[in-house]
This record gives structure tokens, C-alpha cells and sequence, in this order.
């Protein structure tokens, strides 16, 4: 969950991401090594280096290079903290179906951090990333349960059965830059 991450090397923590079929997005070849460079600056404390790497594969439409980049903007690593940006960032790679960056932007609807606080967001995103397997979502989701009424259940459990990843074989990020 965003708040409360813990400090975890994020290359670690992305390595896993990276690694889970989850992601829906195809990593091309040329991505793969510009990736582990930024996780590598990263984790030697070169933010700078990290976050412009990251930035150069988000614009193309990285889902993992977005949701690092949300993760340094959400704890203020080398650039201004803004949760907001975060969220931004988090929900350009939650819809290429990255299930860190759903976990990470239901916790933010359910907490309203850089969003407004949203039960039924909350509860849809994180519905998506326990779907692909992610148990802290699932403990997530059980929580936020509590805010919502039946027929709010009914509805957003509908929603996340219908929710289907992008075509992973096309180009991800549309050409839609968010900045």
C-alpha cells in the first residue's frame, strides 16, 4: 500500500513486478536494459538518472517505468513529493494493468491521497490487482468493504469482471502523455 511502503530497494520491488504475469504490457527489448539501468541509478542513489530514465519510458508508454516514477513522485526521491502526480501516473499504468500501480491507486482512493477519497474507486482498483493475485490488495479490498453498501458491490464487482486488460501486443500509452 502507499502509505506505510516499506523501504524495500525499489529495483527489488520492480524486479517482482516486472516478473508477474500480471502487467499486460510487453516489455521490448531495448526497454528491458534502459529499465535495469534506472532501477541500478536508483538503487545507487542517483535519483536524477533514475527518474530521467524513467520519465523518457513512461512518455513511451512503460507501464513498470510508470509506476516507478509515481512511486518517486509519491515519496519525494529526486523530484518534489506530489501525491497527486503520483496518482496520475499510477492510473496510466493501472489501466495497461500493472497491479502495483492498481494496488497503489486503490490504497490512494481509499485514503484520498492525491485523489479524492472514493470507496468505489478504491474498491475497483484494488478488486483488479487482487484479481491478478496480489494478496495485500485482497486485505485492501476487504477493508474498504466496510465503506460500501451492497448494491455499490454489486455494481463495482460487475465493473471489474467486465475490465479488460489492453491488447498486449499493441503499443501501450495510446500516444496520451500525462505530465
Amino acid at each position: 500500500m502507499v502509505e506505510g511502503i516499506r523501504r524495500v530497494p525499489i529495483l527489488a520491488a520492480m524486479v517482482v513486478a516486472v516478473l508477474s504475469a500480471g502487467t499486460g504490457a510487453a516489455v521490448a527489448a531495448g526497454e528491458e536494459e534502459a529499465l535495469a539501468s534506472a532501477f541500478a541509478a536508483y538503487d545507487a542513489g542517483d535519483y536524477d538518472e533514475a527518474v530521467t530514465l524513467w520519465r523518457r519510458l513512461a512518455d513511451g508508454g512503460n507501464a513498470t517505468a510508470m509506476t516507478a516514477l509515481a512511486n518517486v513522485l509519491f515519496q519525494g526521491e529526486g523530484v518534489t513529493r506530489d501525491p497527486g502526480r503520483a496518482a496520475q501516473w499510477y492510473r496510466r499504468a493501472a489501466g495497461l494493468g500493472d497491479a502495483v500501480a492498481q494496488l497503489n491507486l486503490g490504497d490512494m482512493y481509499a485514503r484520498g491521497l492525491g485523489v479524492a477519497r472514493d470507496p468505489v474507486e478504491a474498491y475497483f482498483w484494488l478488486g483488479l490487482a487482487a484479481g491478478q493475485g496480489n494478496a495485500w490488495a485482497r486485505q485492501r479490498q476487504l477493508e474498504v468493504t466496510a465503506l460500501l453498501d451492497p448494491t455499490q458491490i454489486e455494481n463495482t464487482e460487475r465493473r471489474i469482471m467486465t475490465w479488460k486488460e489492453p491488447d498486449a501486443t499493441k503499443p501501450a500509452g495510446g500516444g496520451t502523455k500525462t505530465r
